[in-house]
């Protein structure tokens, strides 16, 4: 501790008593432990392989669930799977899935992963009714998940079929046409708005969510990760960003970071059973690898620098011209202090 600091410390003690004196130490400790100023920061992705988790790109869901439970094992460093799921939720919270649903359930995030997620949740002492698997369109979720739904008597919801919140918004400057299901569309004649409402399903009904999004390639965003998925997913008026990669760049961190979304984020788990290169929201397994992998992590960004990478090398492999991905997204995106963009920072730690 420096002089200067040591006498203001000093100081506050004879001012304050016992109280600052309790809260110099606690202030004190949490210094030695902060990372020197100026430190870049860095991020962690547990990673979890097993080889016999897919079979002619189907999920085997006993082995799903297996390693969806080590993951979380490693990922809070807690022995008790219950434990672990309490750690980053409370049994009164209503806790969201967040899926990408739109590919469907064989390029989309896997049914059998969301099964394993809920397992783990009801494990844990969630309410089954606590439990919603969300996405933007219901029509994409039943599809894929209304096996699922029924038989553990969890909810889905789309958030464009939630409605939206007038109160909390997302503007940016570039004026979007608006279409049916956009809260502004058609409003006093408006045909084109400038802001993008929060859907009503994060502002009054889910307290906490798991992001969970498969490992599928995006021709603007890069990739369908965890910072596209959320923000594309969780406001209106999205069409005027959609083929621009300046734009996408720009709104999906900036809708990410808005405390309605990002920080009801508690983990991002990203489904790489299998991981398709090619395609978008069509389902192309022809353009797809079973990798046999499930990451977890509290960084989005770093995850999703993790899937572009790999996505890459799976092109390469085969010769695919590479698109260059959209590393300003994911440079935004760390500025914005969402997460870690720099391949170098992030730690896998790897469970097999």
């Amino acid at each position: 501790m420096s002089s200067d600091r040591h006498l203001r410390f000093q100081g506050s003690l004879l001012a304050s008593g016992v109280c600052a004196l309790l809260a110099g130490i606690a202030a004190w400790c949490a210094a030695q432990d902060a990372p020197p100023a100026g430190a870049a920061a860095s991020a962690s992705v547990v990673t979890v392989e097993n080889p016999q988790a897919t079979e002619a790109f189907a999920p085997r869901p006993q082995i799903v669930q297996e390693m969806v439970r080590r993951g979380i094992l490693r990922f809070s460093g807690k022995t008790n799977v219950a434990d672990a799921w309490r750690s980053l939720v409370a049994t009164n919270d209503v806790v969201g899935l967040k899926v990408y649903s739109e590919p469907g359930p064989n390029s989309g995030t896997r049914p059998a992963l969301v099964e394993a997620v809920v397992q783990g949740l009801l494990e844990a002492g969630l309410p089954s009714t606590n439990i919603i698997i969300w996405d933007k369109r219901l029509a994409d979720l039943r599809l894929s998940f209304s096996t699922l739904a029924d038989h553990y008597n969890v909810r889905l919801a789309g958030s464009a079929d939630s409605g939206y919140d007038e109160k909390v918004f997302y503007d940016n400057p570039v004026a979007g046409n608006l279409i049916a299901g956009d809260l502004e569309f058609d409003r006093d004649g408006a045909k084109s708005g400038r802001k993008s409402y929060v859907t009503k399903l994060l502002t009054g009904r889910v307290t906490k969510f798991i992001s969970i999004t498969p490992l599928l390639n995006h021709n603007v965003a890069g990739v369908c990760g965890h910072l596209y998925s959320v923000a594309m997913g969780s406001v209106d008026n999205t069409a005027r960003f959609e083929n621009s990669s300046n734009q996408l760049a720009r709104a999906v961190p900036e809708i990410y970071a808005l405390r309605a979304v990002g920080d009801r984020v508690v983990l991002c788990v990203t489904d790489a059973l299998i991981g398709q290169y090619q395609g978008e929201q069509l389902s192309l397994l022809h353009y797809s690898t079973e990798l046999n992998q499930i990451w977890f992590s509290k960084d989005p960004v770093a995850c999703d620098v993790l899937a572009g990478q790999e996505l890459d090398n799976e092109r390469q492999a085969r010769n695919i011209i590479s698109l260059g991905g959209n590393p300003a997204l994911f440079q935004n995106a760390a500025l914005l202090e969402l997460g870690v963009a720099d391949p170098a920072r992030i730690h896998i730690d790897a469970v097999r």
